[in-house]
């Protein structure tokens, strides 16, 4: 009876120890798993060709490419999909018909209306089928056009509700960046000179946070030059401060921003161009229509002048029916009408105005022998 209990005994040990070293078990592989680090946090990409989707799903249209390296900024999750934040280079559609441009400052538009769509840009898609809704805007709302239109539609910048996608799978968390450690500073050792007591400086190490802080403050200038009359605005010197954050390769995602700021510039400067062409074509079209006006009014002028006269042409003799008659020309060679000078014209000598161009005032009669027009002239007087 006793060994049987003593057996009865051990068994239950032995069972509460296998449930004890399980659960341990449990435990540990539960700890070794790879923690997801709270939102938002920086990614880094773990392969190349790694598509950027419009939506959570290989359903959704690419809107680019990630290659190993790369960083991105991730927002959320949902199943195996990472939301982040769009990388440079990206861009949305906006429809034509509810952005209005401000002339004076063609690189912005103010949206003229509520719960306006913006959808995710491609430059494998078409706008009319990008379908991809990022957000939507309202009156008043404003947004930085890149430049370019197509379909009725102007591409512009992601505004800051705007994201995009990419699979978990292809990314791993960044490490933080570590800080460099001060500089400490060697005393010299007692009653020993340095010769010449020179001091060597070591040249400051550019961290990305530093970069960061330059980018953020050259963004700053970008925002005020923006803020400009158009003939005003130079951002020359502007992209070569943002061309050498871009191309210092531990700026980090400084480099990333200030290469998409480069390339909105690019946009900005391409409006400048057009507005400045538009201006210099408005200002040539008001010359030519000042030109117009001015030789319409001369017309005008010309035209009241002449309706003083019964008739306007060349004057030549016409001998056919006697001395002292004549006849009025058109442009064309042929005869108007015949002329018979009347009161103090008649004692004028007129053999200088033959084969001149002269307008009659008088009266307008039939002329009975060949049922035309006879134009009795108290007065000539030659034109131009």
């Amino acid at each position: 009876m006793r060994f049987t209990t003593n057996l009865f005994i051990i068994a239950v040990l032995a069972g509460l120890a296998s449930v004890g070293l399980s659960q341990g078990a449990v435990e540990g592989t539960a700890s070794e798993d790879v923690e997801t680090p709270p939102f938002p946090y920086d990614a880094v990409i773990t392969g190349d060709d790694v598509y950027i989707r419009s939506g959570p799903g290989t359903n959704f249209y690419h809107c680019g490419k990630f290659n190993q390296g790369d960083r991105v900024r991730v927002v959320a999750k949902q199943f195996s999909w990472s939301r982040i934040v769009p990388p440079a280079g990206s861009f949305s559609w906006i429809s034509m018909q509810y952005v209005k441009i401000d002339p004076a400052n063609p690189g912005v538009g103010v949206v003229t209306g509520d719960n306006v769509r913006v959808y995710a840009g491609s430059d494998f898609v078409k706008p009319l089928y990008s379908t991809t809704l990022q957000g939507k805007l309202n009156t008043g709302d404003k947004v930085k056009l890149l430049g370019e239109q197509m379909d009725e539609y102007y591409k512009i910048a992601p505004p800051p509700a705007a994201y995009l996608w990419v699979s978990t799978n292809f990314t791993k968390p960044a490490p933080a960046p570590v800080e460099p450690p001060p500089a400490t500073a060697v005393a010299p050792s007692p009653g020993v000179q340095e010769p010449n007591e020179a001091v060597v400086v070591t040249p400051p190490v550019v961290t990305p946070q530093s970069a960061l802080e330059k980018y953020r403050a050259l963004k700053q200038q970008v925002e005020a030059e923006r803020a400009k009359p158009t003939d005003q605005q130079d951002y020359s010197e502007l992209k070569k401060s943002l061309a050498e954050i871009a191309k210092n390769e531990s700026a980090d995602k400084a480099a990333r921003y200030a290469e998409f700021v480069l390339r909105q510039i690019e946009g900005y400067e391409l409006a400048l161009a057009v507005t400045k062409e538009i201006r210099l074509q408005n200002e040539q079209l008001q010359k030519i229509k000042a030109g117009i006006e001015k030789a319409r009014e001369t017309r005008l002028a010309e035209i009241q002048d002449l309706g003083r006269f019964a008739v306007t042409g060349e004057f030549q003799t016409y001998a056919t029916f006697g001395p002292g008659h004549y006849r009025i020309v058109g442009d064309s060679g042929s005869m108007v009408c015949y002329a018979l000078p009347a009161g103090s014209a008649a004692q004028r000598d007129l053999s200088g105005l033959i084969g001149r161009k002269v307008g009659l005032i008088g009266t307008i009669e039939p002329h009975k022998p060949t049922a035309g027009a006879l134009v009795r002239f108290t007065n000539i007087v030659e034109l131009k």
